[in-house]
């Protein structure tokens, strides 16, 4: 079974900057791509951000060039560092991670999420 525990929301003035963690924990499996997401009430989960197991990134168009994923395989986390927040981003923030096991089983596993708040 695969977990994935995220951590690092918090109130935030606008303008400032915030670091998310997100921890995969687990056996007998590897992980692939690893994702944010984000939610606000009433609204679809969008993707945020991505980085796949080679390293490679994408981003939702509003926080490229504010917001940087990355990754350190060897403690399978992946940290969302979110610069120069805007109120727009005010949403619960969610880590998806992408496994697969030892006998080619595949599968997603979510976080429970974590709330970020920016004040205007």
């Amino acid at each position: 079974q695969v977990q994935v525990v995220e951590s690092g929301g918090r109130l935030v003035q606008a303008g400032g900057p915030l670091s998310l963690s997100c921890v995969v924990s687990g056996s007998h499996f590897s992980i692939n791509a690893i994702h944010w997401y984000r939610q606000t009430p009433g609204n679809q989960r969008e993707l945020v951000a991505k980085v796949t197991s080679g390293g490679s990134t994408n981003y939702l168009d509003p926080v490229k060039g504010r917001f940087t994923i990355s990754r350190v395989n060897a403690k399978n986390t992946v940290y969302l560092q979110m610069n120069s927040l805007k109120p727009e981003d005010t949403a619960t923030y969610y880590c998806a991670a992408d496994w697969r096991t030892l006998v080619r089983e595949v599968g997603r596993s979510w976080g429970q999420g974590t709330q970020v708040t920016v004040s205007s």
